[in-house]
């Protein structure tokens, strides 16, 4: 899942985008309210974590102005303005959830997985695709009840074609949910990816779960 970090606080942001990134997310951050604007309506983030008290526009009127151009993106306001009439505020302009400073990363983690969850319509943390199981609160995958080893990206990749389950993803969309900014788009590094995830996933089982529909994409799920 791809994650947008607009936070102004320099060691803050830089320490938020490290946890995250260690905990399996794509990661993009400004410390601009003007930029971070711009990156959420130009790449489609699966949520937002916006501070409040930001320089160029604050992120009030950044949520605002998202929500009036019809951008649903998942927004977490995380800013340590606690006091009930900035919670309804931001609730009230759209935000999804709300989170005071100082905050615990594992709450903030839990919160974003629950947001994702919603995003998907789905309640249950484990997602059951035949005889794999992909846990998103544990980030682990199970085939036929043994454990498959996957290194961040791999996972990534899976969580979100497990999201999808049944439908066709198509390349550019796992790149936009699975890679941040700094990936080199033109290169093949999706491919390599998919392709050791597919031997991991599907080697040494009669039913294959990933399949390639030439042209269009990938989709995870069982054969019919």
């Amino acid at each position: 899942m791809r994650l947008l970090v607009i936070e102004d606080h320099a060691p803050l942001r830089k320490t938020l985008a490290r946890g995250l990134r260690d905990a399996g997310y794509a990661v993009d951050t400004t410390g601009s309210g003007v930029d971070g604007l711009w990156y959420a309506q130009n790449h489609p983030y699966d949520v937002v974590i916006l501070d409040i008290m930001l320089p160029g526009i604050d992120g009030f009127e950044l949520l605002a102005k998202l929500r009036g151009d019809g951008n649903t993106t998942h927004v977490l306001i995380l800013t340590a303005r606690d006091a009930v009439a900035d919670r309804v505020t931001g609730l009230d302009l759209g935000a999804d959830d709300y989170l005071v400073k100082p905050f615990a990363f594992d709450e903030l983690i839990a919160r974003l997985r629950a947001m994702v969850r919603r995003q998907y319509d789905r309640v249950d943390p484990v997602i059951r695709v035949g005889s794999l199981e992909v846990d998103t609160r544990a980030r682990r995958a199970r085939r036929a009840g043994r454990a498959v080893v996957l290194s961040a990206r791999e996972y990534a990749l899976l969580e979100y074609l497990a999201h999808r389950a049944g439908q066709i993803v198509s390349r550019t969309e796992l790149w936009d949910h699975a890679y941040d900014v700094a990936a080199e788009p033109g290169s093949n590094v999706l491919d390599v990816h998919i392709s050791h995830l597919r031997k991991k996933i599907d080697d040494g089982h009669g039913d294959k779960l990933i399949h390639t529909r030439r042209g269009q994409g990938y989709v995870l799920g069982e054969e019919r």
